[in-house]
């Protein structure tokens, strides 16, 4: 009985077998006319490129961060420039000799042609100066390769019914924005080439009057304790309804996107695009959201909307509305944007909205993991365009229950803990009249004031910032806030007040209550 089972599952597997071996012949056929084709390729580019760091000791700096190993076609080569980056990254010198004598250790000298083949390469070149772009011609080939590579995947895996078209879809944008970003990006990951674009980053960045080293808020204090919002960072603003969380994304785009000229993608996925542009222009132009709404504007309104909004139509900002949006939809947008404008921050308006990779599936009861998932892709995203990721969050219901203040604390993130864990800069929106809160521990007046509250700082310090919102335009301003509650009297005219509240980070231990973390509100 036992045999005869063998047998059975043996024929089944033999037929199983059989049934791909056939589905594969009829692949092969279906994609036959990339067939028969030699693979786009350029030796004598590779021997000259090859020969040139061979000849020349300076050759290889030219190229280093250009080419990798795959990028040459012969098999050989490859080896052979494994052996020169190998000998690269020791700090040890790079010629015949050296050469030879790694690919010995390596095991690979007979198999690239012996010391013959090495000598033959010096033959193929009189000097370095072209080296550069020889070494352009091989990338260029290597490039329609990978494509082909691509492609052929493509057409394989279409003829698939067990693969999602949407996964494939994604997929294949992710694997080309991957060919586009190794290629036209240089990105060989060598220490020595990583720590002399450190000390040229360094040396920039001590020029800098300002101290920006990344995106800038447009609030002066919120920059202090950032430096801006830093490239691959997720920061999370979260708040409770009604807090201002789209108007201070708003205002921090506009200052991005007008101020300092860097191109914003914004994604809304809780208001239209007519909502969001409303709000903007009543921001910059100063007139009454509400009037905006109904049109209703006198004369010289209408003059003051049309001259103010002049830079509003020049920004460059790239809206989205798209409703329910999940993260492969997100993430091909972005790539998209990334490759066509250069986008240089992302803002998703707002978290809780989004749904996660269609391919997952979530049973009721675990939104929490799908928002996790959800948060975790939009860390790997801000790191994969290498811009920062803004993403506002609903705050939960125990605020509200909280006495005292009912400032918000990092527990109080709404559906999962992840959230703390993935961003690298948590802000809190507080603005403490909502809560029926009049007057502040010094008996000034809290109209118009709200606090930004920086919870949580991977790289740096959190503290506290007081800015002014001006309800009427749905704006933050930077002047701080006006112990009057009058909308229309700016920092100049207001009484000196204490603007920021700075922690030491809490990373290394060396913040205050370092030793009884409990004790601190963060």
């Amino acid at each position: 009985m036992q045999l005869s089972s063998k047998k059975e599952q043996a024929g089944k597997k033999s037929s199983k077998t059989s049934s791909h071996s056939k589905k594969s012949e009829t692949l092969k056929n279906d994609i036959s006319l990339g067939m028969g084709k030699i693979p786009p390729q350029a030796l004598e580019a590779e021997e000259a490129v090859l020969g040139a760091i061979l000849l020349e000791k300076h050759a290889l700096t030219e190229i280093v961060d250009i080419l990798k190993p795959e990028s040459f076609y012969k098999e050989a080569h490859q080896k052979i420039y494994q052996a020169i980056l190998a000998l690269f990254e020791k700090s040890e010198p790079v010629d015949l000799i050296t050469i030879t004598n790694q690919l010995r250790e390596d095991g690979e000298l007979e198999s690239v042609g012996g010391p013959f083949y090495l000598t033959g390469l010096t033959t193929r070149v009189n000097a370095a100066a072209n080296i550069e772009k020889h070494s352009r011609i091989v990338i260029q080939n290597a490039i329609k390769r990978e494509l082909i590579t691509i492609a052929s995947e493509v057409l394989r895996d279409a003829y698939e019914d067990t693969i999602d078209v949407f996964d494939l879809l994604d997929k294949t944008e992710q694997n080309l924005f991957e060919v586009s970003e190794n290629n036209i990006r240089k990105n060989y990951a060598s220490l020595n080439i990583k720590i002399i674009e450190a000390l040229k980053e360094l040396e920039a960045k001590k020029d800098l009057k300002d101290g920006l080293t990344g995106v800038p808020s447009g609030f002066t204090e919120l920059d202090r304790i950032t430096s801006g919002w830093q490239k691959s960072d997720l920061i999370i603003i979260a708040a409770r309804p009604g807090m201002g969380k789209t108007a201070f994304a708003l205002t921090a785009m506009r200052n991005a996107s007008i101020d300092s000229h860097f191109p914003v993608a914004f994604f809304s996925l809780e208001m239209s695009s007519i909502q969001l542009v409303n709000r903007l222009m009543s921001a910059e132009a100063e007139l009454e959201g509400e009037k905006i709404r109904q049109g209703r504007l006198k004369d010289f309104e209408w003059l003051q909307l049309h001259e103010k909004i002049k830079p509003l139509t020049q920004a460059p900002i790239y809206v989205d509305e798209t409703p329910a949006l999940s993260i492969m939809e997100l993430r091909g947008k972005c790539r998209r944007l990334k490759i066509k404008h250069d986008i240089k921050l992302i803002i998703v308006d707002y978290l809780q909205f989004m749904v996660g990779d269609t391919n997952k599936k979530y049973g009721s009861g675990n939104r929490e993991q799908e928002i996790a998932s959800i948060s975790r892709a939009l860390k790997n995203l801000a790191k994969e365009l290498n811009v920062p990721v803004i993403a506002l969050s609903q705050l939960s219901r125990a605020v509200e229950h909280r006495g005292g203040d009912k400032k918000p604390l990092l527990a109080d993130l709404r559906e999962s803990g992840s959230l703390e864990q993935d961003a690298d800069l948590v802000i809190f929106l507080y603005r403490p009249e909502l809560y029926g809160l009049t007057e502040d521990n010094e008996g000034n007046s809290t109209s118009g004031l709200a606090e930004v509250l920086v919870a949580k700082h991977r790289n740096g310090q959190t503290g506290e910032i007081k800015l002014q919102f001006i309800k009427k335009f749905t704006k933050f301003n930077d002047s701080g806030y006006n112990p009057w509650g009058d909308d229309d009297i700016h920092s100049d005219d207001a009484t000196e007040t204490q603007k920021t509240i700075i922690r030491k980070s809490k990373i290394n231990g060396d913040g205050e209550n370092a030793e009884n973390p409990e004790s601190t509100p963060f």
